[in-house]
């Protein structure tokens, strides 16, 4: 097909140089001849065939040129070859500003030997600088997109950030502190309902045992209290997932579906959440991380509420709800009493402290 196409660029090139001096060489040479040889057509046709024939075996070194030139231009990486491109281009434009003066000269020397010149060099050195600078070029190119793509993703995290939504479950909404953390702003972002809990929690205040029922509209209180009290984002999920039965499993594919967070006080839903690499906060640790520190050698004033599991224990708690076992504290039932902490144990299930009269401690 290339071989074709020189072929007839060849003719074409041929029939034009025919066309224009053919005439014009026949009348130089000073022969009569006849008036249709002389025709400008007449010497189209001649010019082809004899460009033609006298350049026939050129065509295969023209077509083997151009395999290779392409060949080798294929191999160049493409910001190499658009570089080089773009460097050419604004050589030869400088190029053709600057000879237009310079044709209006009358030395003929200059005016037609100069541009082709300058046209050459300039080409030349537009090609080399776009080709060699061309990692320069990149990098000037490629610094302001990198800044903003950097700014969209610092943008998108934080955004996310900020926009986690809080998925709650049954156990933290029937506890009811999750409003007040609500109030006071310690938790932040969208608060998400499952319509499943909701159900969930309806079948409990419907429930025929009074603790079960008490349980499940104090929830529903809570919601409520919310909603309409605290000011913060609170949005019910209408979706369910009818391929499973238990709520917690509901909440866990929820959560991963809403690259959400799962607000919970269950320990065991905790652990689950933890292993399918599910966020999750628990209420329960941030009240145990809240409780004042309470370190052994320090006085407390407590009331002595009932019997421990050992012999002549008591037992009392904090405001908070913290236990104290006091030794020797079963006769202090009923009474409120100054002991002095002799440890602390903190466990998974909470933390509890041991203590024991300080009239006793006084009486040794």
């Amino acid at each position: 097909m290339l071989k074709k196409i020189i072929q007839l660029f060849i003719v074409v090139a041929g029939g034009t140089i025919g066309y224009l001096y053919v005439p014009d060489l026949l009348s130089l040479t000073g022969l009569e001849s006849p008036a249709w040889l002389l025709s400008p057509y007449i010497g189209t046709l001649l010019g082809a065939i004899i460009l033609f024939l006298s350049t026939f075996w050129l065509v295969d070194y023209i077509v083997e040129f151009l395999r290779w030139v392409e060949e080798t231009l294929v191999k160049v990486p493409v910001i190499d070859l658009l570089f080089g491109s773009i460097g050419l281009i604004i050589g030869l434009i400088i190029a053709l500003l600057i000879n237009i003066p310079i044709q209006d000269i009358q030395i003929q020397l200059v005016s037609q030997v100069i541009p082709i010149f300058l046209t050459v060099i300039l080409g030349y050195l537009g090609f080399q600088v776009g080709f060699k600078r061309r990692n320069e070029f990149v990098n000037l190119l490629s610094t302001p997109r990198k800044e903003k793509r950097k700014a969209v993703e610092e943008e998108e995290s934080v955004e996310d950030f900020h926009m986690k939504a809080k998925i709650l479950d049954t156990s933290v909404i029937i506890d009811g502190r999750i409003a007040d953390i609500c109030q006071t702003k310690f938790l932040e972002g969208t608060v998400v309902i499952p319509q499943f809990v909701l159900e969930e929690l309806q079948h409990i205040a419907d429930s025929s045992d009074v603790l079960k029922r008490n349980r499940g509209r104090r929830g529903l209180d809570v919601l409520n209290r919310m909603q309409k009290e605290i000011p913060i984002d609170v949005q019910i999920y209408e979706g369910d997932f009818e391929d499973v039965q238990e709520v917690d499993s509901k909440l866990v594919k929820l959560a991963k579906k809403l690259e959400g967070i799962l607000v919970t006080n269950d320990f065991n839903l905790n652990k689950v959440c933890e292993f399918q690499n599910v966020e999750v906060l628990n209420i329960n640790d941030l009240a145990n991380a809240v409780k004042p520190v309470v370190l052994p050698g320090e006085e407390l004033n407590v009331h002595v509420i009932k019997d421990g599991k050992e012999d002549k224990q008591g037992v009392a708690y904090l405001d908070d709800g913290t236990m104290i076992v006091v030794e020797e504290g079963r006769n202090y039932i009923g009474k409120t009493i100054e002991v002095i902490v002799t440890s602390v144990l903190q466990t998974s299930a909470g933390r509890m402290i041991f203590a024991k009269p300080k009239l006793l401690e006084k009486a040794l």
